[in-house]
């Protein structure tokens, strides 16, 4: 875990240490924040409504904040809440927006009109990987067939995601394809607005296999609802180590999605750093263990100036695969 050397007990102390601005009170040893709202650019049963839902859970469970709230705003493929959190800056320095790769992707194709470079930025947070599933009583058993199936019939197979054409879970099932040995920019894809209806659509026989984080792949494969094909990790993750990585199926397909917090334009710079050191060191504790084991995250703290320099270089690497694939 990189959280660059600090403790929890570290983190603690530097965040009361910290200029308090309100909001802020003490609680059972802790210096603990009396309420987060978390801004959600989707829907409910998406990856950034999991990740504000579990770093919520862990926090209030962790004494850190005494009240999380949730509203979840979609539309725009992310655009409509950026916008809001814009429009309504002054009023919202007590609200933290989740956001992930997306928020750069789409900036760079220019489905929304903002970039990262308009908000706060917080910190990066954890990590997904991104995996192909099928229902559970589809035929296709494997990545091979899968492959077979479309082979057989290119643009009879269907491939969704929560995302638009051209967004991640789009960029993802190429990345596939093209290690694959096939055209990525060839397949039938079907874009969702959130990863709830995406899943709809592959219930319903709309689509054949869907594109989604792996932390939604581990909660539907559980429930029983769907077929983990493949992950893009490099080896096997404990979360749910019965889904094969596509490495190990003979297929070079390796990405992780950041997740991440962005605050409105013109926070404070107090309230920003004691966001934060607040998910520092929720980083650190049990709560958010069991938090992030259960949806099988990475974490990857990334705070401030740190976060700017891996978002301007994953904004220039995706820019060249997205040109190289034929998107941009």
């Amino acid at each position: 875990m990189n959280t660059l050397g600090w403790t929890r007990r570290a983190m603690i102390a530097a965040a009361t240490a910290t200029l308090a601005f309100s909001g802020m009170a003490k609680a059972d040893g802790h210096q603990m924040m009396d309420s987060v709202h978390f801004l959600i650019p989707g829907g409910a049963g998406g990856g950034w409504d999991g990740t504000a839902r579990g770093t919520g859970e862990a926090l209030t469970n962790a004494g850190l904040v005494g009240n999380a709230t949730y509203e979840n705003m979609s539309g725009g493929g992310g655009g409509v809440a950026i916008a809001h959190l814009i429009e309504n800056a002054a009023s919202s320095h007590g609200t933290l927006m989740v956001n992930s790769t997306p928020i750069v992707i789409r900036a760079l194709t220019g489905e929304i009109a903002q970039s990262f470079r308009d908000l706060t930025l917080i910190a990066g947070t954890v990590g997904d990987y991104a995996a192909l599933v099928v229902t559970t009583d589809s035929p296709i058993q494997s990545m091979e067939d899968a492959l077979a199936m479309y082979r057989e019939d290119g643009m009879g197979f269907a491939i969704g995601g929560g995302s638009v054409p051209g967004g991640m879970d789009h960029l993802v099932a190429a990345i596939v394809m093209q290690a694959a040995g096939e055209d990525p920019t060839a397949f039938n894809y079907i874009g969702y607005d959130a990863g709830g209806e995406a899943m709809a659509g592959l219930l319903s026989g709309e689509i054949d296999a869907l594109s989604t984080g792996f932390s939604e792949a581990v909660a539907l494969a559980e429930q029983g609802e769907v077929r983990i094909l493949g992950v893009t990790a490099p080896e096997r993750v404990p979360a749910y180590a019965d889904a094969p990585t596509f490495a190990e199926q003979g297929i070079d397909a390796q990405f992780v999605n950041w997740r991440g917090f962005f605050g409105a334009p013109g926070m404070p710079e107090e309230q920003v750093a004691a966001y934060q050191e607040m998910l520092g060191a929720m980083l650190e504790t049990p709560e958010w263990e069991a938090v992030r084991g259960r949806m099988g995250l990475v974490n990857i703290f990334r705070p401030g100036d740190e976060f700017e320099a891996f978002l301007e270089a994953q904004e220039q690497q995706i820019g060249d695969l997205m040109r190289e694939l034929g998107f941009l």
